[in-house]
């Protein structure tokens, strides 16, 4: 498994680069300028003000959104373990953003670290799969995830305080 970049919760405004909110500025612009400047002059009938304002705006709209999205996937990708550099040029290669639809079909789990030992571990997981240490409460009897303040099982009825209560939330209650 790659190591992954580690960008907490807190940090997900900065999933989009500067370099990317530039780029999607300037091919905002570059595009509004040729909307508005260089293709009307070459055509012999311009069409209304209100539809040229419309197709103008969403094609500006449409491009910027395409750069921002490949800057999200450049930061998302390190953070799930995942390649940035294939990912980028899988979204910005394929057209009609199926590349940025792919990602987020394909992607992996966040990666974070075991709090016992520090091995990398998928978001999802229950338990360590290098010491055992609980990650989250999970019910005894189907072994689904429950929430800490849950008396019985959602999916199964389990009554779950007979069940050992995840190490990290036995620090908590005492």
């Amino acid at each position: 498994m790659r190591t992954p970049q580690s960008i907490s919760a807190n940090e997900d405004t900065r999933l989009v680069p500067l370099w990317s909110i530039i780029a999607a500025a300037i091919v905002f612009v570059l595009i509004e300028y040729y909307f508005w400047i260089i293709f009307p002059e070459q055509q012999h009938h311009v069409p209304p003000l209100g539809l040229r304002i419309y197709l103008n705006l969403s094609w500006g709209v449409v491009a910027a959104l395409y750069f921002l999205m490949v800057g999200y996937v450049s930061k998302d990708a390190p953070r799930r373990g995942m390649s940035s550099r294939f990912w980028m040029l899988i979204c910005f290669v394929m057209p009609g953003g199926i590349g940025a639809v792919l990602y987020f079909l394909l992607r992996q789990p966040e990666v974070s670290r075991c709090p016992a030992c520090a091995t990398h571990i998928q978001g999802d997981f229950h338990f360590c799969p290098q010491c055992n240490y609980q990650l989250a409460a999970s019910c005894g009897n189907c072994f689904r995830t429950v929430r800490a303040s849950d008396q019985f099982c959602t999916r199964c009825g389990h009554e779950l305080s007979g069940d050992q209560m995840p190490a990290r939330l036995r620090v908590l209650s005492e």
